[in-house]
């Protein structure tokens, strides 16, 4: 479905957005287009155990499947990634999904259909045979290639209501074969960088979960999809190796549009390269990280890569949540009208780490962050996830 009879001015060339300024109005005449609605949603489905999410959607009564379901029915995007949900072969949770809650109207949302989906596996849970946190034992999420307590935990999704052309995973891309890669290094000893032994390098994967490249078809014009859910920067010690894994897993897609840049890449079919020059793309994920605050502002290589536009969506929803909650809060240094997840109001706080920034010649024309304010009917559904689904309208 399009999105029809919106009225824009014809303008000559897109403008890269900066944080302190708001996407410049149309100057030329007015024209009606269609636009294309991009999101992003990390709706936290994901279970403990293998086999727990199949289950809970293998019939209609998940009550937070229900309000996942019920959001993307109300944001109504034609184009969807959707982070932290369970991989299960063959796609069948996926279908689940779509056939037991989208399918089904939800509190009087209208059902939503997606025709395209795509998923595979991904790092997380998939075990290294190697002492990756270096406390002495081999096994457990801490030594998965992603961290993880089963193969698939916190997998992505990309649903879309256009087709869906030949995409390049790059699942197994080594962390050590980034110019320049941020390997961790160990406090312990006098040598640089050594965190990981030489053989683990020549095997560690740079992704926790995935990058994928999903094109999709719109109306003839390919509008390649990037999707990622690099790790939090946290829940390691004084080397950071997340933290710097974080900040690379971001700037791998930096890397991937910017020309020249991506000579060291390769796909999981081992074809080589980065992106086209001039192709259009969307970069969208959960990118654990804010430009301004919390412990990476690793993506800031994305904001800044070249021909990357910044929407700057935003809602009332975070602004009234930053004020209510207070704590860390009060002290950061971005807008709470830009944040997309509700954390720990102790550290780091609401923060900005969801994006979708597409590439000129996309042209935005609104962007939003589906958070509602409290006196809103739907604030019922701002507790589905620590995160809230992002969405940006482009013409294509």
């Amino acid at each position: 479905m399009k999105r029809a009879g919106v009225v824009v001015a014809a303008v000559a060339s897109a403008v890269v957005v900066s944080a302190a300024a708001p996407v410049a109005a149309p100057t030329a005449a007015a024209v009606a287009v269609e636009s294309v609605r991009f999101a992003t949603f990390n709706a936290s489905l994901n279970r403990p155990t293998e086999g727990e999410l199949l289950s809970d959607l293998s019939t209609p009564d998940d009550p937070q499947a229900r309000k996942v379901a019920e959001i993307v029915q109300r944001v109504r995007p034609e184009v969807l990634l959707l982070n932290e949900f369970d991989y299960v072969e063959g796609g069948a949770a996926v279908d689940a999904f779509r056939a037991n809650y989208l399918a089904h109207g939800q509190s009087g949302a209208d059902p939503i259909d997606y025709p395209y989906a795509y998923t595979a596996p991904v790092n997380t849970g998939v075990p290294s045979g190697m002492d990756l946190d270096n406390n002495g034992t081999i096994g457990g999420g801490n030594d998965a290639y992603g961290f993880g307590e089963f193969p698939g935990q916190y997998g992505m999704v990309v649903l879309s209501k256009y087709p869906i052309g030949e995409t390049r995973t790059f699942q197994l891309l080594r962390w050590a074969d980034l110019p320049g890669a941020r390997l961790p290094d160990d406090p312990a000893t006098p040598q640089p960088a050594d965190w990981y032994s030489p053989v683990e390098l020549r095997a560690l994967r740079l992704s926790s979960k995935s990058h994928w490249d999903v094109p999709i078809d719109v109306g003839g014009r390919t509008v390649h999809f990037l999707t990622s859910h690099p790790t939090p920067p946290t829940f390691d010690g004084p080397e950071d190796r997340n933290g710097l894994r974080n900040q690379d897993e971001i700037r791998f897609w930096a890397d991937y549009v910017t020309p020249g840049r991506g000579g060291y890449i390769y796909d999981d079919a081992g074809t080589p390269g980065g992106l086209a020059p001039g192709a259009r793309f969307v970069i969208a994920g959960d990118q654990n990280s804010d430009p301004l605050d919390g412990d990476s502002t690793g993506a800031r290589q994305i904001l800044h890569a070249p021909r990357v536009l910044d929407p700057l969506p935003g809602s009332a929803g975070a602004v009234e949540a930053s004020g209510a909650q207070g704590g860390a809060n009060e002290n950061q240094r971005g807008i709470p009208y830009f944040d997309t997840a509700d954390f720990n109001d102790e550290a780091p706080g609401n923060i900005r780490v969801d994006y979708v920034l597409p590439s000129a010649p996309l042209i935005p024309l609104r962007a939003g962050v589906f958070w509602p304010t409290s006196n809103d009917e739907l604030a019922r559904l701002n507790d589905t996830s620590d995160h809230h689904l992002v969405w940006t309208d482009l013409l294509v």
